[in-house]
């Protein structure tokens, strides 16, 4: 009774070879250019999978057709795979120039269609006939004996300095028609093809699929723009490496096991027990990956390192607060240190008196400044280049004879040294650890450094200038503090002028002495304010709140108006708005103050305050000098701008600032020659709030 199909190993072998040979000739196809040596091998490619989905399908139901079927495929794949060796060999136009360069396309013909016509049978049934198998069986060798052939001499003819770039397909299909040799041979020289050897076949033509990949990738005149993942291909190499590995260690212990006697399963148990243990322990250290993925760029990619990955990698690290903890000098460090495989470094950033060490991971710590005119940072400054630490102390005429500092020399740890450059500017500099394997210091690997450390100067550069510009920002905060509270003080000041200047004639007066001593008390609690605000900042300490704006203006014309005037006032009782009661009084205080010094002659200054919906309006009309309308849409509510010549600007821009803050606006309507109007809008609320915020 047969087996059901999923337990039969050529359905799975050749299952597996047709799914890898369709999906490289779906990547293959998708990069195609038209160009006719990759026509051949992606025609190839694509004959393969259907060679191995056909012998697959013969697996499962032995049918004469679809064994016929496949070795029709499998012959045209040979063909096809040759004649691609054949054009990278002789090139089309040699073809097509030379008539004697026709006689190899006319031999891989020949064969081909010898053995198209002939077939070779299935395994097991050739020992009937001894000519018949021989027949069968002598155009598929000479095939593979060509094949072999074409790929020995296309190794052989290129020249060293390029077998570089063919060496991956030479190798592959170089192993695919040895393969194919031995299989033939053996079937010839038994008289049977052996089951096992051609079960096999379909899993050990599709191994060479990664090298045909590579061979692609390399060679771009094929126009088969192919580009491989190198966390891919390190991975499988690694995979790759600890398979082989634990087969051999597998190999080994069944030696033991078979020749150790009565020590033998013990023997072997542990054996197979310390290779896992090794295993992983190598494949968690960074230093075998370092080496590995050295490896993995020398012999199988054109590049050392993959330059997407590489900068998508040290921009994750620069910004990522989660790495070398949330400094960003560590962070640095830590970007610059991964693209040369070493985690110890230390960064050097310019400072008042030099270059100082301000962060190091691994490094020892270094105390002494490094001056800018030093040897060091002058050289680093004028070339801009990486220092090998190592052959700058063997070979400082390389370094045009530069002499590191004596906590340089000193530092055996020291393997790099990659300059901080951004506009032309040295920012600093890092020196990195000895990487953890052997590093040439090529064209690429300085390139790539020199790079990274202009883009960690640039993030350097910009850190410092947010620092900067917050210490900047806060510098201007405290000034603009100050000059509101000058402002203050120069009006409490113009006050105590005001009373001294009465008290010559009024001081015997009981009324003044009394208005005297309130004014004095409001100053002294002007200036308490003042303390206040400047310990806790610009804003208000408390919240606003409802304000009877008839006691404000009351004391304002008391303190701010006293011996004036032409002052009319029209006060609506019941009008109360949210602010700060000092505040308000030192916004309408300004507004009746700048009232009056806008006045030459005759003064005339209404200050009103009534409500409109639900707004609470503060009038102040003069009939002073009046401002442009350029004026009071550009400067007045600027600071630093008066029209006044001991004025200092400050006064309306608080004001306004203040206002808005606590949701009102300030308006203003003003004429030169006809005075001006401010009107200030308030959010108004009602008595019985105030009443109830005033009860204890």
């Amino acid at each position: 009774m047969q087996s059901p199909w999923y337990l039969i190993p050529a359905v799975w072998t050749f299952g597996f070879a047709a799914a890898a040979f369709a999906g490289f000739g779906v990547l293959l196809s998708l990069r195609w250019r038209g160009e006719a040596r990759s026509s051949l091998l992606l025609t190839g490619i694509v004959l393969s999978a259907l060679w191995a989905a056909s012998a697959a399908g013969y697996a499962v139901n032995h049918a004469p057709a679809m064994w016929r079927t496949s070795v029709s495929f499998d012959v045209l794949r040979l063909a096809a795979l040759i004649g691609f060796v054949v054009l990278l060999l002789r090139g089309e136009a040699a073809i097509t120039r030379r008539p004697s360069g026709w006689s190899v396309p006319i031999m891989l013909g020949v064969l081909a269609l010898m053995a198209l016509v002939i077939g070779y049978p299935p395994p097991a049934a050739l020992e009937s006939n001894g000519q018949s198998h021989l027949l069968a069986l002598t155009p598929m060798l000479m095939l593979s004996v060509m094949g072999l052939a074409s790929v020995e001499q296309l190794y052989r003819r290129t020249p060293e300095a390029l077998r570089w770039n063919v060496s991956p397909l030479c190798f592959g299909l170089g192993a695919l028609f040895t393969y194919d040799l031995v299989f033939f041979a053996d079937a010839l020289l038994f008289r049977t093809i052996d089951a096992d050897w051609w079960r096999a076949r379909g899993m050990a033509q599709a191994l060479a699929i990664p090298l045909l990949g590579i061979a692609a990738a390399r060679n771009r005149e094929w126009t088969f723009d192919v580009a491989f993942s190198r966390s891919l291909l390190l991975g499988s190499t690694a995979v790759a490496a600890a398979a082989i590995y634990l087969l051999g260690i597998s190999v080994l212990g069944f030696i033991v096991r078979f020749f150790g006697g009565q020590w033998g399963t013990t023997l072997a148990t542990a054996l197979v027990f310390g290779a896992l243990l090794f295993v992983a322990f190598v494949v968690s250290s960074r230093t075998f990956r370092s080496k590995l993925r050295v490896v993995v760029a020398k012999h199988f990619l054109s590049r050392r390192y993959d330059y997407r990955e590489e900068w998508l990698k040290f921009t994750r690290l620069i910004a990522d607060t989660q790495t070398a903890g949330s400094a960003l000098n560590a962070r640095c460090i830590v970007a610059l240190g991964e693209v040369v495989e070493t985690a110890s470094g230390a960064l050097w950033l310019r400072r008042a008196d030099g270059y100082r060490q301000v962060e190091r991971l691994g490094q020892p710590e270094v105390n002494e400044p490094e001056h800018e005119d030093g040897d060091l940072a002058t050289f680093l400054r004028t070339t801009g280049w990486v220092i090998e630490v190592a052959e700058a102390r063997r070979d400082p005429a390389k370094y045009r004879n530069l002499r590191l500092p004596a906590w340089l020399a000193s530092n055996a740890s020291a393997g790099l040294i990659v300059p901080l450059t951004a506009t032309d500017d040295l920012v600093g500099f890092v020196v990195l650890g000895k990487p953890r394997v052997s590093l040439t210091l090529d064209w690429e690997v300085l390139d790539l450094l020199k790079t990274a450390g202009r883009q960690t100067a640039g993030h350097l550069a910009q850190a410092q200038a947010t620092e900067a510009l917050l210490e900047s920002r806060k510098f201007e905060s405290f000034n603009r503090m100050s000059a509101f509270v000058v402002h203050d003080l120069k009006n409490l000041v113009a006050q105590l002028q005001l009373m001294l200047r009465n008290a010559e004639r009024h001081h015997a007066n009981p009324e003044f002495q009394k208005d005297m001593l309130g004014t004095v008390g409001h100053v002294v609690h002007r200036m308490n304010q003042l303390m206040l605000q400047l310990r806790s900042g610009e804003q208000p300490v408390d919240r606003p709140h409802p304000v009877d704006l008839a006691v404000v203006v009351k004391r304002v014309v008391t303190v701010r108006a006293a011996g004036r005037t032409g002052l009319r006032l029209d006060v609506n009782e019941c009008v109360t708005a949210l602010g700060h009661e000092d505040r308000l009084e030192r916004v309408i205080g300004h507004l009746v103050q700048n009232a009056y010094e806008s006045i030459s002659g005759q003064p005339q200054v209404d200050l009103r305050v009534f409500q409109r919906d639900n707004q609470a309006i503060i009038e102040v009309q003069d009939n002073g000098a009046g401002m442009t309308a350029e004026f009071v849409r550009d400067r007045l509510f600027k600071p630093f701008s008066s029209t006044k010549q001991a004025g200092m600007g400050i006064g309306t821009f608080e004001s306004h600032q203040y206002v808005h803050s606590i949701g009102g606006s300030i308006e203003v309507v003003s004429r030169p020659g006809e005075g001006s109007t401010f009107r200030v809008s308030l959010v108004r609320t009602d008595v019985a709030k105030l009443a109830a915020e005033a009860v204890p």
